[in-house]
């Protein structure tokens, strides 16, 4: 390993001693402050809480256009169920493997603190060449590109912007999907349980999860799916009446675990066993060497059911179809670009508690192709008020659409081959960065991403491929070099 990848992985650890999930970005915003006020940068904040940190040319780039360094200072804060974890307060450590860098049952925070760690490491460095430098650094990118669309414009002056936000070093990313959240809500009556009746236990657990952008397309499972489909399998004869159900964690993670507890007549759980069992046989032959750890339980719950409530027999049903119809998934592949995922949907959470009077569900789109993603939320929508619930969308952002002809991809093209003698991959990608959203903020944007490579974003598999951190690193140097006028 050599003493740059050292430098900013040492600089990753002490980013990741820092709680910062989104909204909570307090501690990493002063942290970085400190940070710059040592080094004597000038530092603003807009009333969002995104911090811009100017960092000086260098001798001879006085006169160099003002370059824009991207990255956002929250991570997804996902676990394994086994996990002890505290994102509120409990350091996220790295953890070697070979040529890989993950944490222990937690997601990593590589992204995207790998782009504060690599523009920190750069800006204090004497030997690096650059012209005027604005560290942006946004908030709570995961919750929905919150920060990047409340960015007040005046808190940047350049025209440049690399933004490090992209996940496979050796590809520039010059555009990205637009997205929408649709939140339903179906109202349910809770009664009172008939004595005799048994309550249940269903969980659904091990699959991998994923980006709801990235890993649509790949053969992993949906637990709020498989759950929708397994409580789908039990004949209505069974009586069976939802206690509470939950699945899923966040609106940009496809789900890993979903839990249902629910109520049966008593002479069901032989019926009951068989159903289940035959469900976990079919969908590991399904799934196959995809979801190697799919898992499937029911247990006869401990809890008496004496003054429990839950759902009417009706109410269960309704919610069962209504989760039942609701997409996930990839839904049309792109026109224009091979292999690219045009609009897509993800289940993403469900959440139903004893003490609730309806089942929340949330429905995350994307699509490259805007009409196409107010399409496929007006499926979402029929098929909720159909089922006699209520929708209401929010966090809408815009697609970021390729400009093939950006003088800056030219640049970057040209820095790239000339240093690792191939030419990079340019590619659009099925998930949401903040580019599209800051260049509609100053006009005359010129924007690419790019950054080393990530696996497994927004599941505890998160892991960043360690030698690709100096290859991103020189192309940064060799780029900004660039810029001498």
């Amino acid at each position: 390993m050599d003493d740059i990848t050292h430098k900013v992985l040492d600089r990753l650890t002490e980013i990741n001693q820092i709680p910062r999930c989104s909204k909570q970005e307090a501690q990493i915003t002063a942290w970085l402050s400190h940070w710059a006020t040592d080094l004597n940068f000038e530092i603003r904040r807009d009333t969002t809480g995104n911090l811009c940190i100017k960092v000086p040319a260098t001798e001879g780039y006085e006169a160099s256009p003002c370059v824009i360094i991207q990255g956002h200072m929250d991570m997804v804060c996902e676990k394994t169920p086994a996990s002890t974890h505290n994102f509120a307060k409990d350091a996220v450590g790295l953890v070697h493997q070979g040529d890989w860098v993950t944490a222990d049952e937690t997601t990593l925070g590589a992204d995207n603190g790998i782009a504060l760690a690599l523009a920190m490491v750069l800006a204090e460095d004497p030997s690096c060449a650059h012209p005027p430098l604005e560290l942006l650094f946004t908030v709570d990118e995961e919750s929905g590109l919150i920060g990047a669309k409340a960015l007040d414009p005046d808190l940047i002056e350049g025209r440049i912007l690399l933004n490090l936000d992209s996940e496979d070093e050796g590809i520039f990313t010059v555009g990205c999907a637009g997205g929408q959240e649709t939140v339903i809500h179906l109202p349910v009556r809770r009664e009172a349980l008939a004595a005799g009746h048994r309550l249940y236990d269903l969980a659904i657990s091990g699959l991998q999860g994923g980006h709801s952008g990235i890993d649509i397309h790949k053969p992993r499972a949906s637990a709020n799916k498989l759950m929708a489909r397994t409580l789908a399998a039990i004949p209505i004869t069974a009586g069976i009446r939802i206690v509470s159900i939950k699945g899923g964690t966040v609106h940009n993670a496809i789900a890993r675990d979903a839990v249902c507890r629910f109520s049966a007549k008593p002479d069901e759980q032989a019926t009951l066993r068989q159903i289940i069992g035959t469900c976990k046989v079919t969908y590991k032959n399904e799934q196959g060497a995809s979801e190697p750890s799919l898992d499937l339980l029911l247990e006869p719950c401990s809890t008496s059911s004496d003054g429990a409530t839950a759902m009417s027999v009706s109410d269960s049903q309704r919610a069962i179809l209504l989760l039942s119809a609701l997409p996930h998934g990839v839904a049309r592949m792109s026109a224009e670009m091979d292999g690219l995922v045009e609009t897509s949907n993800n289940l993403a959470t469900l959440d139903f508690s004893p003490s609730q009077q309806r089942l929340a569900i949330l429905s995350s789109q994307r699509s490259a192709v805007m009409s196409r993603l107010t399409e496929l939320t007006g499926c979402i929508e029929s098929i909720a008020v159909l089922a006699g619930a209520t929708t209401s969308n929010k966090n809408s952002y815009p697609a970021w659409e390729p400009n093939m002809s950006s003088p800056l991809l030219a640049r970057c093209r040209g820095v790239y081959k000339n240093q690792f003698g191939k030419d990079p991959e340019v590619k659009a990608i099925h998930a949401g960065l903040e580019c599209g959203l800051i260049g509609a903020k100053k006009e005359g944007m010129d924007m690419i991403s790019f950054g080393p490579t990530i696996r497994f974003p927004h599941s505890p598999g998160e892991k960043l491929f360690v030698p690709s951190i100096s290859k991103v690193w020189i192309f940064l140097v060799r780029l900004l070099e660039s810029f001498a006028v």
